[in-house]
């Protein structure tokens, strides 16, 4: 992928650049970058946005271009094996490719080590939807991040998802991960309409984490738990409730794994921001930009005061 830059405008707002480009990670392995940023706007500070299982950086960026019309720099990625960091069907696409979440916390540190050089003096936040929250755990550069917004984020184990999901959740790990990950070379998700396809090894490892009680710290053991026990920024978290996935014992769970991290839930409902729904993906839809990014904007803002108890 070549490097490209293109203006966004909008007829009420500062235009908004979004620069296109891959980053080396681990491996040898380049993935996909947006950086996005309004130049007319005084800067606020750096947010590095971290996807979901399964949904690509273009989902986030709706609200990436809002954000940059605020005055941040926003830096969006798909992890390596995902979106636009996926391989050339050409060249055998996912069967066979090589990855574990282990190597996507690498291509989240590889972004935040951008984020942090690009935006030099400058606060760098990370914006965690589900799995994005739960990776920086396992990153070894905190020190570079100012503070994690998790939105719509929890524990995976499989005891603690939402009612509705727990019984399609043990079909989907002891059943279609073991099966079509052996016939496919990968997880064809998009035609079992489960999570989306996804390189094996992030798949079985992730299956390893959800039937955890402890979730990444207890499949991955005293090296993980360490991990989180470093992390000193602080994580403020954004619950809906009515997250058809999450449940407030998952993110409980979660949050205990950051021992040492200042931390604090917030829990939104629709009522609060006047919609009939929000769940577990609607936070991102752009029809949600008049009242509540505005929100997400000032704990992001505010981060560091936020978590405070």
């Amino acid at each position: 992928m070549t490097a490209e830059t293109s203006v966004l405008k909008t007829p009420e707002a500062a235009p908004v650049t979004v620069h296109t480009h891959t980053l080396a990670s681990t491996g040898g392995t380049r993935i996909a970058v947006r950086d996005y940023a309004a130049p007319t706007v005084a800067p606020r500070g750096a947010v590095v946005v971290a996807g979901a299982m399964g949904v690509p950086q273009n989902y986030y960026a709706p609200l990436a271009q809002w954000l940059a019309r605020q005055g941040w720099r926003v830096h969006t990625f798909d992890y390596r094996g995902s979106g636009d960091s996926r391989p050339d069907t050409a060249h055998g696409g996912l069967r066979g490719f090589k990855a574990d979440l282990l190597d996507w916390a690498r291509d989240y540190e590889a972004v935040v080590d951008h984020a942090h050089q690009a935006n030099a003096g400058q606060a760098v936040h990370l914006l965690g939807h589900s799995l994005g929250a739960q990776l920086p755990g396992l990153m070894g550069n905190g020190h570079k991040v100012s503070g994690l917004l998790g939105v719509a984020t929890g524990s995976g184990y499989w005891r603690e998802n939402a009612p509705q999901l727990k019984h399609s959740a043990l079909f989907l790990w002891f059943f279609l991960v073991p099966v079509f990950t052996r016939l496919f070379g990968y997880f064809p998700g998009k035609r079992l309409g489960a999570v989306g396809d996804l390189p094996t090894g992030v798949i079985r490892q992730w299956r390893r984490w959800c039937l955890n009680p402890h979730y990444s710290v207890g499949a991955e053991g005293e090296a993980a738990r360490q991990s989180y026990a470093r992390v000193q920024f602080p994580v403020l978290a954004l619950a809906m409730t009515d997250d058809e996935m999450m449940t407030a014992q998952g993110l409980e769970s979660l949050m205990a794994l950051y021992t040492h991290a200042p931390r604090r839930v917030l829990r939104l409902s629709p009522a609060d921001v006047a919609v009939r729904r929000l769940g577990h993906f609607g936070a991102f839809r752009d029809e949600h930009q008049a009242v509540l990014w505005p929100r997400i904007q000032q704990y992001l803002s505010n981060l560091p005061q936020a978590v405070q108890v």
